[in-house]
Order: structure tokens, then sequence, then C-alpha cells
């Protein structure tokens, strides 16, 4: 006589685990997967030899935005702003 419904011992519980555990696999593969791809088309540091650019706001916009709030006088945003472009004050 064939015991169809529990053939190999495992029963419903097993049946269960055995399918949460593949369905987190496959989870796990697919995470792995966007966060490769993702990480390789990110421009990296080091990616067609030269540095990343980022959006933010230059050294001289920095020192432009505290002078128009008036954390520095025109004499120290004069000099800083030599000092940035290399040149002396």
């Amino acid at each position: 006589m064939m015991f169809w419904h529990d053939h190999y011992g495992v029963g419903a519980w097993g049946w269960l685990g055995m399918s949460v555990s593949m369905f987190l696999f496959l989870a796990l593969i697919i995470v792995v997967a966007v966060l490769i791809v993702r990480a390789l088309s990110r421009p990296g540091p080091f990616r067609n030899g030269h540095t990343a650019t980022r959006g933010g706001p230059t050294p001289e916009q920095i020192l432009a935005e505290r002078y128009a709030r008036g954390e520095i006088d025109e004499e120290e945003y004069q000099r800083r702003l030599a000092t940035l472009r290399g040149s002396p004050p």
C-alpha cells in the first residue's frame, strides 16, 4: 500500500519548510544580483581614470553664500577667494 501524503516521511510541515526556504533562497539570489548590477552601473572614483563629480556646491559657492549671509566681511571673502583660486591675497 502506498502512502501518498507522507511518502518520504516529510509531512506537511516539511513541505512548507522546504517551500519557504526555496523562496528565501531565490529572494537572496535576486537581491544579490540587483546589488551587483547597481554597484557596477554606479560611477566610481577610479572609473575612466578620473573621480566622479558630485552635485554639491563648490567651495567658491559656499564662500559666496557665507558672504551673502553676513558671516564674513568683504576683506575676508576676498582673501579666502584668492586662497581658493591659488593666487596671493
